[in-house]
């Protein structure tokens, strides 16, 4: 009688297909397991850099106190001076601040409430004024002008309605002093010749005080 098990050059012919198929289920599983895994360190990253992103952006909004001057967004950790250099829209009280010798004076500690005028308020001035302001021997008779500017202590645009709603006034750094009226629910600064300011931006805070941008140059009496 012959035998019917297989011979065994026929099981290890069996035996190769079997293999073949168990090694390409491992060659799969294997290959699925980098892609997934790739996928979840690049997922990992993006929300690294996206909370990093986020992170960077919120602390610059904690430093910034929400008004824009000139293009620039105000700062309110940096002083006065370096809030001011970075708008557009005040350049020549900026030049005028260095040619009088008071940019360490408002770097200081303070605190100072600043009426900065806008450089539509020095052009608005007879021809030649600035730049005859601006020459080293007037230097005495610019920084008058600009301490007319300055007020010691922090007024806010609230403080100053409330201050006009007093008829209060501010005695300012060079000596004289401003007042303030409502009009039509608007502040107005009133200079020692009685000629009226209005406020184009209020309540930009910096580091030592907060400055007031002005549509008009104040001018004291002396």
């Amino acid at each position: 009688m012959k035998s019917t098990q297989p011979s065994a050059s026929k099981q290890a012919g069996n035996a190769v297909p079997v293999l073949l198929g168990l090694l390409a289920v491992v060659v799969i599983v294997f290959v699925g397991y980098m892609v997934v895994n790739k996928n979840n360190d690049n997922s990992s990253d993006t929300a690294s850099t996206s909370m990093s992103d986020s992170s960077s952006s919120k602390s610059m909004d904690a430093d910034s106190d929400g008004v824009t001057v000139g293009g620039a967004k105000m700062v309110k950790t940096k002083d006065i001076v370096d809030n001011a250099v970075n708008a557009k829209n005040v350049t020549t009280v900026v030049a005028a601040v260095k040619a009088a010798g008071l940019v360490d004076t408002l770097k200081g500690d303070g605190p100072f409430t600043v009426f900065a005028p806008n450089n539509a308020a020095f052009e608005a001035l007879p021809a030649g004024t600035v730049d005859t302001l601006l020459k080293p021997e007037n230097k005495a008779k610019l920084a008058g002008i600009l301490t007319y500017h300055v007020v010691p202590g922090t007024y806010t645009s609230a403080d100053l309605k409330v201050m006009a709603a007093k008829g209060e006034a501010v005695k300012t750094v060079q000596g004289e002093e401003l007042k303030f009226v409502n009009e039509n629910n608007q502040i107005m600064i009133v200079d020692a010749k009685g000629d009226k300011v209005a406020i184009e931006t209020s309540d930009v805070i910096s580091s030592n005080g907060v400055t007031h941008v002005i549509k008009s140059v104040l001018m004291p009496i002396n």
